[in-house]
């Protein structure tokens, strides 16, 4: 399309100066078709018009054909099947030619669609860009449902367009306009159409279980027929433009507190486009009391996914993972998620509940899980460490028995006659605890003493026990003279003697 100046200027430069039709669209700087079809709209004859030959003329016929039997066939292709067949211009050239050859579909008319209160609400889902949240990055949806007779806008962001979103989307926007209108319309959508052949519509089973609690007929429009809903495609581009552009939210929360707000002032006293002297919220008031009744209960719209515990206590959902008690794992549970909370449920109970995390990759623990399993992992680790040590050691168990009367700490008592166990043969460890059992001293000391007395009266050295403790490590061992060691060896001869 050119401009009404330039057309007075193609029309004045060829009557009143006689320029031929190539030096008026150098001049202008238009196609020569762009003139021939400004002076055949002023009424000049075709045969009139001189132009150079273009190199497509003797394809016309051809280019015609085609786009006659394949109308939207792309000009590239077009181009592809006339150079076999000779062509030697260039594809920007004929480009334009098709351009002008191809067959253009008649402009149609549209009616204006009316419907009566309380009879037809029209849904969409509108995309609004990306919002990040801790080290995630989430798509931000809005749900926009429009009575279509009102002209009333609820307006609700998510951040997923999933089924669980849709569905609470009508539940909230029922609530809100405080009724259900009787027929929904819905486009393509996902959430809405399974399948679809021709006027064959499958429509998804869970919107059904919806239409079916609320009482309402869901309704697809026609394929590429946005103009059926047209309302809540302007409610859309309204919502761009009168609420969120330049808009500051600190939360998706905050962000759906000043939607509400928008839909109950600013939204709501626009004026009506039917009778510009009433606004939307007056004639809404009048539709309200022609909407079906709320049923009794709420329909159900939480997200539920059967989920597996691997041998760590964690259950993956919505890529974070969510702690579970360690006697849950290796099982198939449930997980059953609002936008708030996070339940998972073994069969019909609940065995934890968490707040939900709308970030990616991150642990969502409860403290009690973790302290529960490794209390458990130490209670284990004793208790393997005792069935060792009864084994090895028959009288192990009286010593235990006798050691607990008395208070004693099982756990260290266990590990350092363990220790004990790897430095002596277990049958001259267990003679060391008969007799201490004996004698009813139960201590780890006195294990030691009778042992190493048992092995000197047979000439052998002390048993050399190595329990390395973390304060053992960290004490400082100086050096010294070796002769001391002699000293004392004296001592001991003269003492003998």
């Amino acid at each position: 399309m050119i401009s009404n100046e330039r057309e007075a200027m193609i029309l004045r430069l060829y009557h009143a100066e006689g320029w031929r039709v190539n030096t008026i669209a150098r001049q202008v700087g238009v196609h020569h078709t762009t003139v021939q079809r400004v002076l055949a709209q002023a009424g000049i004859p075709s045969e009139k018009l001189t132009a150079r030959a273009s190199m497509a003329e003797p394809y016309v016929p051809f280019i015609v054909e085609t786009l006659t039997d394949y109308p939207r066939l792309c000009a590239s292709r077009v181009f592809e099947m006339v150079r076999k067949r000779g062509y030697p211009g260039g594809p920007d050239h004929f480009r334009r030619v098709v351009a002008r050859l191809r067959p253009r579909r008649p402009a149609e008319a549209f009616l204006r669609l009316r419907t009566l209160p309380g009879e037809q609400a029209q849904v969409d889902w509108a995309h609004f860009g990306k919002v990040t949240i801790g080290s995630a990055m989430r798509r931000l949806y809005a749900f926009v449902m429009v009575l279509a007779w009102s002209r009333q806008i609820f307006l609700r962001f998510y951040l997923s367009a999933a089924m669980p979103s849709f569905l609470r989307g009508h539940v909230e926007a029922f609530e809100f306009f405080g009724g259900v209108p009787r027929v929904l319309l819905y486009d393509n959508l996902k959430s809405a159409v399974l399948e679809r052949a021709g006027d064959a519509i499958r429509f998804h089973p869970t919107l059904l279980a919806l239409a079916a609690h609320y009482r309402y007929e869901p309704r697809p429009v026609a394929p590429a027929r946005g103009n059926e809903k047209g309302r809540v495609e302007r409610a859309i581009r309204y919502a761009r433009d009168s609420f969120f552009a330049a808009r500051s939210w600190s939360s998706v929360d905050d962000l759906n507190a000043q939607a509400t707000a928008w839909m109950t002032g600013l939204a709501a006293e626009r004026r009506w486009p039917q009778d510009q002297t009433r606004q939307v919220c007056d004639v809404f008031a009048e539709e309200r009391a022609r909407l079906m009744p709320l049923p009794d209960t709420t329909f159900p719209c939480e997200e539920r996914v059967e989920v597996h515990v691997g041998k760590t206590p964690y259950v993956r959902f919505d890529l974070n993972d969510y702690s579970v008690p360690h006697t849950h794992v290796r099982r198939t549970l449930a997980v059953v998620a609002s936008l708030d909370t996070v339940r998972i449920l073994d069969g019909a109970e609940v065995i934890t509940t968490h707040a939900r995390c709308w970030g990616r990759g991150q642990q969502v623990e409860d403290e009690t899980h973790e302290a529960a399993l490794v209390e458990v992992k130490a209670r284990a680790r004793r208790g393997r460490a005792l069935d060792r040590l009864s084994r090895a050691v028959p009288h192990a168990e009286p010593f235990m028995v006798r050691a607990a009367e008395r208070g004693g700490n099982l756990g260290n008592i266990t590990a350092r006659l363990l220790a004990i166990l790897e430095a002596v043969p277990a049958a001259e460890l267990d003679a060391a605890v008969a007799e201490a059992v004996a004698r009813d001293t139960p201590t780890v000391g006195a294990v030691r003493q009778i042992l190493d007395r048992h092995r000197a009266a047979r000439g052998m050295p002390p048993a050399v026990v190595h329990r390395f403790t973390t304060r053992a490590g960290d004490v400082v061992v100086r050096s010294h003279d070796l002769a001391a060691y002699d000293a004392l060896h004296q001592d001991s001869d003269d003492d003998d003697q």
